[in-house]
C-alpha cells in the first residue's frame, strides 16, 4: 500500500525519490519501496527522513509508534542485587582498581567505602598515577536536596554530617595529580560507581537508605544504552557541581 503522506511530503518540496535518498544516506530504489510500496524504514533512518522533509516521523511512518519488543534480560546487565548490603566492599575495590582510563563516583556520602576500605585513598592515587582521570562528586552538605534525603531516609541531620564525614575522607586528594573531587546540590536518584565500561548503580528508594535498596552492575556493549544513560547523567551533575578548594 503506497505511503501517501510521504508522497504529498516530498511533492510539496519538489523532492525526488534521489533527492530523500541523498539526505538519508540510502539507495533510491529504498526511498522508492518506502513511497510505493509502503515499506518503513529503520528507525534510524526515518529520523532522518522526517527531520529532512521537516515532519514528524510517526506521521509518515505510525507503525514506528508500536513498541519495541521488551527484552528478558539487557546485555549490559551483569548481576542485580537486592540491596547494597549484599555486596561486600571488595566488590566497589575490586571494581575501581580495574580501571585504566577513568573513574566516577557520584554519591552523597558513602561513608561505607573508607570505613571498610581505609586504603580507599590510596588506591584512587594509584589509579591516577597510571593514567586514570578521577572524578568524585559528593553531596554538599548544606544544600536543601541533601537536607530533604536525610528527611526522606530518616536520617535527619545525620546525612549531613555524614556528607561532612565523606568530605574529610577525600580531602587529601585534593590536588593530587588525575583526581578531582567536587561537591553537588543536585537531587540524587541513584548513587554511580564507574570504573572505565562498567558500573555499579545503586537506586535511591524514598524511605530506605541506599544500603537496603537495589544495585546492578552495568557493563557497555555495542548497541545498549543503559551504561550510557548513567554516565550521561553523571556528566551533568559533574557541570553543576563545585570543585573542593585545597
Amino acid at each position: 500500500m503506497p505511503n501517501e503522506r510521504l508522497r504529498v511530503a516530498m511533492t510539496s518540496r519538489g523532492w525526488t525519490h534521489t533527492d530523500l535518498a541523498n539526505a538519508t544516506g540510502v539507495d533510491p530504489k529504498s526511498v522508492e519501496r518506502w513511497v510505493n510500496l509502503g515499506r518503513t524504514p529503520r528507525r534510524v533512518t526515518a529520523l532522518r527522513a522526517a527531520e529532512a522533509l521537516k515532519e514528524d516521523v510517526h506521521a509518515l511512518w505510525p507503525t514506528l509508534r508500536q513498541p519495541r519488543t521488551a527484552r528478558a534480560v539487557s546485555p549490559e546487565l551483569v548481576a542485580l542485587y537486592d540491596q547494597r548490603a549484599d555486596l561486600p566492599v571488595s566488590v566497589f575495590a575490586e571494581l575501581l582498581a580495574q580501571a585504566r582510563r577513568r573513574i566516577d563516583v557520584l554519591v552523597y556520602a558513602a561513608v561505607f567505602l573508607h570505613e571498610a576500605y581505609p586504603r580507599l585513598n590510596d588506591l584512587l592515587r594509584e589509579r591516577a598515577a597510571a593514567g586514570c582521570t578521577v572524578r568524585i562528586a559528593i553531596g554538599d552538605a548544606d544544600s536543601a536536596n541533601v537536607r530533604q534525603r536525610g528527611q526522606e531516609e530518616r536520617f535527619g541531620h545525620g546525612i549531613e554530617s555524614r556528607c561532612r564525614l565523606a568530605l574529610m575522607h577525600y580531602r587529601p586528594l585534593v590536588g593530587v595529580p588525575g583526581v578531582e573531587l567536587r561537591t553537588h546540590s543536585t537531587t540524587l536518584y541513584n548513587s554511580l560507581y564507574r570504573a572505565d565500561d562498567q558500573a555499579l548503580v545503586n537506586a535511591h528508594v524514598w524511605g530506605i537508605n541506599a544500603y537496603g535498596a537495589p544495585v546492578w552492575h552495568l557493563r557497555r556493549t555495542d548497541g545498549g544504552s543503559m551504561f550510557d544513560t548513567y554516565a550521561q547523567s553523571f556528566d551533568a551533575v559533574w557541570e553543576t557541581a563545585q570543585p573542593v578548594e585545597g
